[in-house]
């Protein structure tokens, strides 16, 4: 690897506010500062090739969000919210069958009249427009690498990652040094998993006194399915079949305008089998005799997948620290039941600059603005959180049947009471701890893909326009990979060939050895290597940037 004392100095930018990450939280957070003070310099760095590329949701958005940030927006001829969704199912399913839940069972919360079913890329395109008519700046394809310290440690910027650099790790002839970009504050909104807030939440131990946090991975296709099998504003999710009782999670079908229909499988990553496979449960689950008659005569168009965050209320980590914040999917706002977390995305990222541009009129700067800590449990979003906090951890202890149960239960007398009469349950292990050795279960048999409703993971990633420059160091970094061996493969039985919905890893024999192959070109940025590794052995941090998934409609 080059020594860094030998490169060239970066070009550094400053700014009053750097945000990375082009999603709805760091878009709100950007238009909401330029809102306050039109003089505000702010700057969006999207390490997708455009702003949206790498937005994979369902996606079911409650407008709260947004009624509050653009208030007249549903004068504008030109949002994205072109379906309000207009029937609401909950199914059961079983091998052969389904059971409807009545929707007066389910807790009002529950209920997504009002709601919009829609593409969060689209969702984030459009914000990008009104963040750049206000004044701030975005730039696509400019992934940030690094935290930068001042000599306090506190946070002063982010550096975006070099170009040009060889899979030998050095310099090739199309290298480029990547930009520092400082500010007064830096809020952080990369989504699930983010490489910056990782490294944020140990310097920082923002996760001290908190509950592990908990994951999930949603996989979604896109379909254009035949007028008389289509039921514009249809929202349908289930559980139960194809996953046992014992694994946790579910699906969603999302009728669009325009014929289309999202459809999705989230499954739990706290699931204990290693043999089980989510891309081949959700293969399965389309195949289920109340999911099929939809696809019929249809055609895929898309593919992604994306990690969840489901730890909830207990888990969301410490918010602030010297010199930003953690906003949106970074901080961990997606409520689990309702499958919803933009709505909460969007009000972290207003009440950050709310709160860091009353600080700059104060003349702070790289200072805590704790007052972002100190204010989102009393907010719409920790009051959003707090009435499902037990869900998860329900689910988890006692599985779908009983867990769902008393996870409705609980969210009932938190609708009707205020209160719980579990408490504030406790997650317990990481899902990397919850796996357990191969020995411990069978392996599962899951029938070939029939190319017309079920696909295999290449052609899939096919579909997600994932594309990296191969000559380049792999962006999935393996710790130590002798450990690799002797625990991921021998006693899990290589689990990573499963769990990644886009086919990165193979155990291959190479001279008489296995070895472990990694294809980080189909990366599609999802970061459950990241999560469910039963080590914490493999690393996910940004490769250059532009590349990736490119979802056109996700």
């Amino acid at each position: 690897m080059t020594d860094t004392t030998e490169l060239p100095e970066r070009e550094s930018m400053e700014f009053d506010v750097v945000i990375v990450g082009g999603g709805p939280a760091g878009l709100s957070a950007a238009i909401r500062l330029k809102q306050v003070n039109p003089e505000l310099s702010v700057v969006v760095l999207e390490k997708g090739a455009e702003v949206g590329a790498h937005i994979l949701s369902g996606a079911v958005v409650d407008p709260i969000g947004i009624d509050r940030l653009l208030p007249g927006w549903r004068q504008e001829a030109d949002h994205p919210f072109k379906t309000e969704v207009t029937d609401d199912h909950f199914l059961v399913l079983g091998p052969a069958g389904s059971v409807r839940l009545p929707n007066f069972m389910m807790p009002p919360l529950m209920s997504n009249h009002g709601n919009y079913i829609v593409s969060l890329g689209n969702v984030c395109r459009w914000l990008a427009t009104k963040a750049e008519e206000l004044g701030v700046e975005i730039y696509p394809g400019f992934a940030a690498t690094e935290v930068l310290y001042n000599d306090e440690g506190a946070v002063i910027g982010v550096a975006t990652g070099d170009m040009g650099i060889e899979k030998n790790g050095e310099p090739g002839p199309n290298y480029t040094r990547g930009m520092a970009l400082t500010g007064k504050y830096v809020l952080i909104g990369e989504g699930v998993r983010g490489s910056l807030a990782k490294q944020l939440i140990t310097k920082f131990d923002l996760s001290r006194g908190r509950e592990p946090q908990k994951f999930g991975i949603g996989i979604k296709e896109l379909w254009q399915v035949k007028p008389e099998h289509h039921k514009q504003g249809l929202v349908q999710h289930s559980f139960g079949w194809p996953l046992g009782m014992k694994t946790g999670g579910g699906s969603f079908l999302y009728h669009l305008e325009d014929n289309l229909v999202a459809v999705g499988f989230v499954v739990h990553l706290n699931y204990k089998n290693p043999y089980l496979y989510p891309f081949e449960e959700f293969q399965r689950f389309k195949t289920h005799p109340a999911i099929r008659t939809t696809f019929e005569g249809g055609k895929r168009l898309s593919y992604g997948a994306r990690a969840i965050t489901e730890g909830g209320y207990q888990a969301v980590p410490k918010l602030s620290f010297p010199g930003g914040a953690l906003i949106g999917c970074s901080a961990g706002f997606v409520n689990v039941p309702r499958i919803k977390g933009s709505h909460n995305a969007v009000l972290s990222g207003m009440m950050a600059a709310n709160r860091i541009a009353a600080a700059i009129a104060a003349g702070r700067a790289n200072d805590e603005v704790v007052e972002i800590e100190n204010e989102w449990r009393s907010s719409d979003i920790g009051k959003d959180l707090k009435r499902v906090r037990n869900v998860k951890p329900l689910w988890s202890k006692f599985g779908t049947a009983i867990g769902v149960a008393l996870g409705g239960f609980d969210m009932w007398t938190n609708q009707l009471f205020g209160l719980s009469i579990f408490g504030t349950l406790k997650h317990g292990k990481t899902d990397a701890a919850s796996l357990e050795p191969a020995a411990k279960h069978k392996p599962i048999a899951y029938p070939k893909p029939d190319g017309v409703l079920t696909f295999d993971r290449l052609s899939s990633v096919f579909l997600s326009n994932t594309n990296h420059e191969e000559d380049q160091p792999v962006h999935l970094q393996v710790k130590d990979m002798a450990l690799q061996k002797s625990s991921e493969h021998d006693i899990y039985a290589g689990p990573s060939t499963r769990y990644c919905p886009a086919g990165v890893y193979e155990w291959v024999e190479k001279d008489g050895q296995e070895t472990f192959v990694i294809n980080a070109q189909n990366c599609v940025h999802c970061k459950t290597c990241d999560i469910k590794d039963p080590n914490q052995n493999i690393n996910w941090v940004p490769p250059q940037g532009g590349e990736g998934p490119v979802y056109p409609n996700m």
